[in-house]
């Protein structure tokens, strides 16, 4: 899945920067204290902190002393006793102070190597910082950690991380990444192991290259770190490459066709039996877009055991198909001011949410228009509704019956920004078409927007 950084993340530098305060919790010992955002923590007991993760250990302790500078450039250090454990209630506008940790790697199926120039510049961040990857779920290599990181990995027990695998073969992994150090996996994974500490893992599938045989050692090698009372890794996400218009020419990949997804569904569901009885779980799963590109339905809810790549596409639909469930467990027979809406998704889920819409629209006077896009933006015909920009919603919407709202799922825009992927605002997107737009942000929003509950994000 799209993780985007931080548009005020630089490269790492050599010093921490003082952390800025972005927010204060009603109620807490910071607001009691005076903090105001704006303000920059400089030390906690003379320390910098590095990043979230520091100030996390540092302000456990019971007796701080805080050094901060107010906006105008005034320092105070301030003096407190508190309960052990008991955090400040700070909130900061970047979750590392000293810069992002970025990739040494030259991957030929990068996404971010495949966007246009010319965009915002935080698209073009190539995170592979091991800190956003244990505070936010991001996937990292492992290739550009130096002795004082693993160090630290093993002091502050920084666990699970989530690694992109692609290839557990020493070999075909350099080669993948253009890295002679992405040889080191299985010694990092052993290295792992004996300190107790565990991993999620991907494989980004490139047909031809790490599929096939390449892929079962892949997975079978993980599997045997998958086993026993505390596993090094806990689940390995298998996902198919993602190839974009402005990929560079002679890159020698090509995309997942539905024979590609047919064969791979094949060998990792037949791996799954394997791994059951040898580690208790699955521990491999496939992210929903094999089923879509090979057009087969989606597995049961119960074989995704407890979700645990969820946020890599792994079970998602399955998950919101369970969430609309409940949702629409109760919905009224009819309702007093009839409705008519659409809602817009990426081609290529629109198929297996299309018996959502069908349950929805037996309700008298409902009528969802289902708006599965293409996005011409990246080249894609089959696309996932996340990764559709403003222009392929323009496009795409242009000239249909779009009734008298549309819905759009938040997925689309960066978090915690109304911009989609282009750039483009969802102000603009919001002047450019004939009717308004309302947000979801989950199963219950489409019910509620559906049934004509007044918007949250009016």
């Amino acid at each position: 899945m799209w993780k985007e950084p931080s548009a005020g993340l630089v490269a790492a530098a050599s010093q921490p920067q003082p952390a800025v305060v972005a927010t204060v919790e009603q109620g807490s010992i910071a607001e009691q204290l005076g903090f105001q955002p704006g303000d920059r923590l400089c030390s906690i007991n003379g320390v910098r902190p590095r990043d979230l993760i520091d100030v996390q250990v540092l302000q456990a302790e019971e007796e701080l002393v805080l050094e901060v500078e107010d906006p105008d450039g005034t320092r105070h250090v301030l003096e407190l006793e508190k309960d052990l454990d008991e955090g400040l209630g700070l909130g900061f506008s970047e979750a590392l102070f000293d810069g992002l940790r970025q990739c040494n790697n030259h991957c030929p199926f990068c996404f971010i190597d495949q966007q246009p120039p010319g965009r915002r510049g935080s698209l073009y961040l190539k995170d592979d910082d091991y800190r956003l990857s244990f505070l936010y779920g991001s996937y990292l290599t492992l290739t550009n950690l130096t002795a004082a990181d693993w160090r630290r990995i093993e002091e502050q027990r920084l666990s699970p991380l989530f690694v992109s695998v692609h290839a557990t073969d020493p070999e075909l992994r350099s080669r993948l990444l253009v890295n002679p150090r992405a040889a080191l996996l299985m010694e990092q994974l052993a290295w792992f192991a004996e300190r107790r500490l565990q991993i999620h893992a991907q494989v980004v599938v490139c047909p031809g290259l790490n599929d096939g045989e390449a892929l079962e050692r892949t997975l079978t090698d993980l599997a045997r770190f998958g086993a026993g009372p505390w596993p090094a890794v806990l689940s390995a996400a298998v996902v198919p490459v993602g190839l974009t218009r402005f990929r560079p020419a002679g890159d020698a990949l090509r995309p997942v066709d539905r024979d590609d997804a047919l064969a791979v569904i094949e060998r990792v569901e037949r791996l799954q039996g394997r791994f059951q009885a040898s580690t208790g779980s699955r521990f491999a799963w496939l992210s929903d877009e094999w089923y879509l590109i090979a057009g087969q339905p989606l597995p049961p809810r119960a074989s995704y055991e407890d979700l645990p790549q969820r946020e890599n596409g792994v079970g998602s639909i399955r998950g919101f198909l369970e969430e609309l469930e409940r949702a629409t467990r109760q919905l009224p027979a009819a309702i007093s001011t009839p409705r008519r809406c659409s809602w817009v998704v990426g081609r290529l889920v629109a198929g297996a949410l299309q018996p959502v819409v069908e349950r929805l629209n037996r309700v008298e006077g409902l009528e969802l228009l289902l708006q599965g896009l293409p996005s011409p933006y990246w080249g894609q015909e089959q696309v996932v509704t996340g990764l559709l920009t403003g222009a392929d919603l323009i496009g795409g919407l242009s000239g249909l019956d779009l009734g008298e709202e549309v819905l759009l799922p938040r997925v689309m825009l960066r978090e915690g920004q109304e911009v989609f992927l282009d750039d483009l605002t969802l102000e603009e997107l919001r002047r450019r078409l004939p009717v308004p737009v309302r947000l979801l942000g989950g199963a219950d929003d489409l019910v509620a927007a559906c049934l004509g509950t007044p918007r949250r994000d009016a």
